[in-house]
């Protein structure tokens, strides 16, 4: 009883940090994507409510911010599911 089971399901006997500093670098630049989406998303508003800007549906706030955003989460879920040794 006083001896410790080994390991079968494959995890070794030292565990490690589950993410490493790639994961790490990974995470923050998926992070700067999604700041920088958001970035793009704003502004854009106009100066009295009688006149109207066209420049709120610009393709920059309509197309491109939005698939930043999206991008930086697809960059995020990598980061964190990618396993480094």
């Amino acid at each position: 009883m006083g001896k410790t089971p080994k390991k079968t399901d494959g995890q070794p006997e030292n565990p490690r940090l589950p993410l490493t500093r790639r994961n790490y670098v990974i995470l923050a630049a998926g992070f700067l994507v999604i700041l920088l989406g958001f970035v793009l998303m704003a502004g854009g508003g106009s100066d009295s409510p009688d006149e109207f800007n066209y420049a709120m549906f610009s393709w920059r706030r309509i197309t491109l911010a939005p698939i930043l955003v999206i991008g930086g989460f697809v960059v995020e879920i990598y980061a964190i599911m990618k396993r480094y040794k």
